[in-house]
């Protein structure tokens, strides 16, 4: 379990590095270049899952997993928000979602989940029973 929960931190910190968005025009983006408090939070809460899961305290990295995985949600909605908001010069509200569509996601978001995730991962115990 120690070693998936591992797995799942270093995906969080090399997924903060993929691109996260494409802007056009613009490019791709990662978690500092869509924000730079998001990403350190992002770091920091890795950092303690990480101390959890060093610690052989599961619990403390499943409780910063789910902590990941709102900061995530989060980000997302903010994204999107953020895109409408960008193109609120325009006049028309169909013209603005339009245009707010053309960012899109990207993959790196895929390992960001799938870290957090594998952080939520616990050991079952399993009983033997004796006779």
């Amino acid at each position: 379990m120690k070693n998936i929960q591992l797995i799942g931190v270093l995906l969080i910190i090399v997924g903060s590095f993929l691109p996260l968005v494409h802007v056009p025009i613009i490019g791709n983006w990662n978690y500092w270049k869509l924000d730079h408090y998001l990403a350190v939070a992002c770091w920091i809460l890795t950092a303690c899952a990480l101390f959890g899961v060093v610690n052989n305290k599961p619990k403390i990295a499943q409780i910063f997993g789910v902590l990941l995985i709102l900061l995530f949600i989060f980000t997302l909605i903010a994204v999107k928000l953020q895109s409408l908001d960008y193109f609120s010069f325009l006049p028309f509200k169909s013209w603005r979602e339009t245009f707010a569509g053309v960012v899109k996601l990207k993959w790196g978001w895929i390992v960001e989940f799938l870290g957090a995730f594998l952080l939520l991962i616990k050991k079952t115990q399993q009983k033997y029973e004796t006779s």
